[in-house]
């Protein structure tokens, strides 16, 4: 039976004169430690009617030009049930971008109106969608700053969804880039989509964003996003939306632990990996209410000091380096104009921060990307969202380089992949790992001949090339050795051994043209001197890769020599292939 307007309309006035809704969470959480980080609110009408689907609700509130009603209606909620229910964490409200610059807006969020249930600015996060048309630009981005100074917080929802590309973001800058579902979506079958947000994770960690996985659904597409490096994650896999509150379970913690373990455990191709905590300067924080001449007197007191990190309530909000303190001192009336003043006068807003499990190398890339202003300004770590110490530039140049001239000498100058000392570490830590693992040992069939023919120039080029198909094949928590020659290593997991095994034979092969004159190609061999000195027949190069699990060995030695032994087996099968012993 068809539904009459007039249905909707009276639905629709009771919803709004009853606030007739209820209003639903869903868990966000780290896929870092699987821990909740906060709640999107969402609204759903009143069940068992054709509104209570929110988006025939939502479109209804368009179509009548009552969506403002609606939103506060659904805002209002929500704040009232996510402190009835108190919820930790960070609460995701949907908002649409049009209406922010409404007064009425901005009186429904004032300090004193969160004090009503508990909550600071920064406890909130404004969802601003991405296909929602923005009617004045200029405007809405003062509006977004006024927010920020506010310290509430911004989130770019459904980014991936429409085809407005990525000015919304660069416009706004947010704290959070959502990333719509069709992006999670069978994104463990999907290597565009792979690429793509892993490309959008590089960005988000150089400017500091947060990015969100909606709509995660399966346990592959979790492992796919935390080996990529999404920060956190919600969907139906995680939890369902729910009018209550749930902790997440226990066994979901597991599997996030268990794979970012896997992920970050002995696999590393860099020695840079060190998180940036290991040089931190637990420096302590200063109220904001410190007079400026105190703050001046602290700095006097000790000149290797930077600045400080600044604190109101026990949170972090600015910093102030000795560079902008004396920058403000100096000149006839500084000290007159801003002596008796409290240091929240003058700290900076925006500074740069990161999280203590960041890597050194990370850090140093994002701190140099900085306007030559603040180039050299001190860098705020945090840990678990709290304060945790500060690092200067210093340091942290001093450290960069160290790890980088200490991981120099380990890697083999031809490929520039780790050398036989990182080798031999990375082979002890397979052997006492608890996960089974698959150490590949590779070298290329006929290589001595190619090189007495073709010229030791041409072999290195096939040598880097190989080397090239490794990191190309290699998973990102994989770990690539060059033991040396035309010899080189690979340790994966046992479950993606065959496809990495298959995808370098393929790819090896296709490249095979490349390396011979076309007569020697098309002959399928090249005539060349053995071992005792008589010309003999050689077929083209093809690769032999040998497989061992890590459940059977106890040394690395015993690792070798069962090595020699597979190779040798597959060595005696024609072209390319592999040969992996469980």
């Amino acid at each position: 039976m068809a539904i009459l307007e007039n249905d909707y309309h009276d639905l629709f006035s009771y919803i709004l004169e009853d606030k007739a809704i209820e209003t639903v969470f869903q868990p966000i959480i780290s896929l870092q430690t699987g821990q909740i980080y906060g709640y999107e609110a969402l609204t759903r009408g009143p069940i068992n009617t054709v509104l209570h689907n929110p988006e025939n609700l939502f479109d209804y509130a368009l179509k009548t030009g009552k969506l403002w009603e609606l939103e506060n209606v659904c805002r209002a909620n929500a704040l009232k049930c996510a402190y009835e229910l108190k919820a930790e964490g960070k609460l995701f409200l949907n908002v649409n971008p049009n209406i922010m610059n409404d007064p009425k807006f901005k009186q429904g969020f004032t300090k004193e109106f969160l004090s009503l249930f508990q909550m600071d600015s920064d406890s909130i996060v404004f969802e601003i969608t991405e296909r929602e048309a923005i009617n004045n630009l200029k405007d809405f981005i003062n509006t977004i700053d006024h927010y920020k100074r506010q310290y509430y917080q911004i989130a770019i929802d459904d980014v991936g969804s429409g085809y407005s590309g990525l000015n919304i973001i660069t416009d706004v800058r947010p704290h959070f880039i959502k990333l719509d579902m069709k992006l999670t979506r069978n994104i463990n079958k999907d290597r565009t989509k792979q690429l793509l947000v892993r490309s959008l994770c590089e960005f988000a960690n150089y400017s500091q964003i947060h990015i969100i996985a909606e709509g995660i659904e399966t346990m592959e597409e979790l492992h796919t996003l935390i080996d990529i490096g999404v920060h956190f994650g919600q969907g139906y896999y995680i939890q369902k939306p729910n009018a209550k509150l749930f902790p997440v379970r226990s066994e979901l913690i597991s599997i996030i632990k268990k794979e970012n373990n896997r992920k970050n455990s002995i696999f590393s191709n860099r020695l840079t990996d060190t998180s940036i905590e290991h040089i931190a300067t637990p420096l302590h924080m200063i109220s904001s209410d410190m007079p400026i001449s105190k703050v001046s007197k602290l700095m006097e007191s000790n000149d290797s000091l930077p600045g400080f990190s600044i604190k109101e309530n026990n949170k972090l909000i600015g910093v102030i380096t000795r560079n902008k303190l004396h920058l403000k001192f100096s000149g006839p009336y500084g000290y007159s104009l801003y002596n008796k003043k409290p240091i929240s006068a003058i700290m900076s807003r925006q500074f740069m921060k990161v999280d203590a499990g960041t890597p050194i190398d990370v850090v140093a890339k994002i701190a140099m990307k900085r306007d030559p202003l603040h180039l050299y300004d001190f860098i705020t770590i945090t840990k678990e969202e709290h304060y945790f110490g500060i690092v200067t530039v210093k340091d942290l140049l001093e450290k960069s380089m160290q790890l980088e001239i200490d991981y120099a000498k380990h890697l083999n100058p031809l490929s520039e992949l780790p050398g036989n000392i990182i080798i031999e570490q990375q082979l002890q830590n397979c052997i006492e790992s608890t996960k089974e693992l698959i150490v590949l040992y590779l070298d290329i069939d006929n290589f001595k001949p190619y090189n007495d023919v073709y010229g030791f120039e041409k072999g290195d080029k096939v040598i880097m090339d190989l080397a090239k198909i490794l990191e190309e094949v290699c998973p990102s928590e994989g770990f690539i050795g060059h033991i040396g020659g035309d010899d080189f290593l690979l340790i994966t997991d046992s479950a993606r051994s065959k496809d990495i095994c298959e995808k370098i034979i393929e790819q090896f092969n296709q490249a095979i043209e490349h390396y011979y004159y076309a007569y020697h190609y098309i002959k399928r061999y090249i005539v060349s001197k053995n071992r005792h000195g008589i010309e003999e027949q050689f077929p083209l190069l093809s690769i032999s890769i040998a497989g061992l699990t890590n459940r059977d060995c106890q040394t690395i030695y015993e690792l070798s020599e069962n090595a020699t032994k597979v190779k040798k087996q597959c060595k005696q099968l024609l072209g390319s292939n592999y040969l992996i012993q469980y």
